[in-house]
């Protein structure tokens, strides 16, 4: 007789944590199942599949957008709980090196090709145009140090350890998003503050009420209601509006168990199972608790000064118009359709919908069949959560890209794709991947609302199947962790996506601390080293 997984121990445990012992088990389930990986048939690229919208196509969107922001609601969503220790990696090994960080050596270095020295150095000849720099100067001189002196010896080791560690600014334990990312002459601004400035621009309503909400992690929550308390007001005074701020925390519930490498579940010291955070796709929860009807999703790191964001504005709301513009045309036909006896010509007109503006193709089997169960597959295919995602022209960056994927009942339909959900050892599924024109910034525009105005259960349109399984350690021991379909992966994988071609100038993320160095991230004219 087998031993169960659980003990009633364990059992408690996973209760506690919110969850129920059927998932957990569904969760080993998975890791025992070989993961399946995406078929791909083609790359979404500009005429097939991306939308490229003429002078006067945007002009129309835009109008249209600005007549529903009358009587729609819109919300920002901004995932921002991810720590900004990535963003220092280079920062971390040079400081946990022992010795002095001597810019002469870090320069030998960079010159016979080490790629973490030539990092380094753009940081050490670059450190004064960050809009950090003027905190991380006046925190040396608390110290008893002074930031000119120990630049004209080009010795670092103090400047990066009272940047990143808790005795100073404490910049590798924060999140991305209450760093310093841009200098202004009144007073440099986070990249939160960045996007409680930017929202004003297209997320207020008729009422000047302009709605965000932040997935943070717990240890950050203070910190970000404090900096809100500091600047919130300065911003509804500037423009006139109020800010309806809402914060989240990724929940408990949501998180996934680790396995060991025999795929039984991972234990820690005490004997205690140990539950990870379910990635990304787990704020599909916070997401469908907003209730809310039209809600733009970009990440934390997205942003820029306020020279360059009305690009950014402009196209906020050419896409939010035109998935108005979709919404409006779904609502029609599902009225029509909904009313019995269905308008002759009405049935016929919605599947051209379908396919001409929806990209959806009718499977034969539905062609054949009567009218009744087409319209039945027609109105189950159009009564839908809908993403338009904003799409850049491929120049290398890393991330998922918009493809044609075949599911499992055969139909295709457009997904954005990770490279991981590709196998490795398909050439023609990795040609198919390598000839992707365009790539995913996470630049969405969601309709989360029925043609009755009724919030959609967003868990139903999840592809359950879509997981992330990695590698990970814990206390020295190997382990394997699961990660919920990604939020604009598997977890909207049934919803209906249009993909639409936007300026690289709109894409702007910090990945490492030398992107703030970029001309996007530095003031108007640029900043005196």
């Amino acid at each position: 007789m087998n031993e169960p997984l659980f003990n009633d121990d364990d059992i408690q445990q996973i209760n506690g944590h919110g969850i129920s012992l059927e998932e957990t088990e569904r969760q080993v389930a998975l890791f025992k199942t070989a993961r399946p990986y995406l078929k791909l048939t083609g790359p979404c690229v500009p005429g097939k599949g991306i939308a490229v919208f003429t002078r006067e196509e945007r002009k129309h969107f835009t109008t249209l957008y600005e007549k529903e922001k009358q009587t729609r609601s819109f919300t920002k969503f901004v995932p921002a709980s991810g720590a900004a220790s990535r963003m220092f990696k280079v920062l971390l090994g040079y400081l946990n090196q022992p010795g002095e960080i001597e810019k002469n050596t870090v320069n030998r270095d960079a010159l016979a090709g080490g790629a973490s020295a030539k990092q380094m150095l753009v940081f050490m000849e670059g450190v004064s145009r960050f809009a950090f720099f003027q905190d991380l100067s006046l925190t040396l001189s608390k110290n008893g140090m002074s930031m000119a002196k120990l630049l004209s010896k080009g010795h670092f080791r103090d400047i990066i350890s009272l940047l990143l560690k808790e005795e100073g600014l404490g910049y590798a334990a924060l999140p991305k998003g209450l760093l310093l990312f841009h200098g202004y002459p009144e007073g440099n601004h986070t990249a939160f503050e960045e996007h409680l400035v930017e929202a004003v621009s297209y997320a207020c309503d008729a009422t000047n009420r302009c709605p965000l909400h932040f997935t943070v992690s717990p240890e950050h929550l203070k910190r970000f209601q404090a900096c809100f308390k500091k600047v919130g007001p300065i911003h509804e005074k500037q423009f006139g509006i109020h800010y309806a701020l809402g914060f989240s925390m990724q929940k408990a519930s949501t998180d996934t168990l680790a396995v060991d490498l025999e795929n039984k579940p991972f234990r820690l010291a005490d004997g205690r199972l140990l539950f990870r955070p379910g990635g990304h796709g787990a704020l599909l929860e916070n997401l469908d608790d907003l209730q809310g009807d039209i809600v733009f999703i970009k990440n934390i790191d997205n942003v820029v000064p306020d020279y360059l964001k009305n690009e950014t504005t402009a196209w906020k709301k050419i896409t939010g118009g035109y998935l108005i513009s979709i919404q409006n045309r779904i609502a029609r036909y599902m009225k029509e359709l909904a009313t019995e006896p269905t308008a002759s010509g009405v049935l016929e007109e919605a599947a051209v919908f379908l396919e001409k503006d929806l990209l959806v193709a009718m499977p034969p089997a539905v062609e054949t069949a009567g009218p009744e169960e087409r319209k039945r597959w027609i109105m189950r295919r159009l009564n839908r959560p809908i993403r338009v995602c904003g799409m850049v022209k491929n120049t290398g960056e890393p991330g998922g890209g918009p493809f044609w994927v075949e599911g499992k009942s055969g139909e295709t339909s457009q997904q954005i794709v990770e490279t991981g959900q590709i196998d490795p050892d398909d050439k023609e599924q990795q040609a198919i991947l390598a000839g992707a024109t365009h790539f995913n910034p996470v630049d969405l525009v969601c309709g989360v609302r029925d043609w009755r105005g009724e919030p959609f259960d967003l868990r139903e349109f999840v592809d359950p199947d879509t997981v992330f399984i990695s590698l990970k350690s814990k206390d020295g021991k190997e382990l394997k962790a699961l990660e919920h379909p990604g939020l604009w992966n598997g977890s909207m994988a049934h919803w209906i996506t249009l993909f639409v071609e936007v300026p690289a100038i709109t894409f702007n993320p910090v990945k490492t601390v030398n992107d703030l160095l970029r001309k996007e991230h530095q003031p108007a004219g640029g900043r005196e080293s």
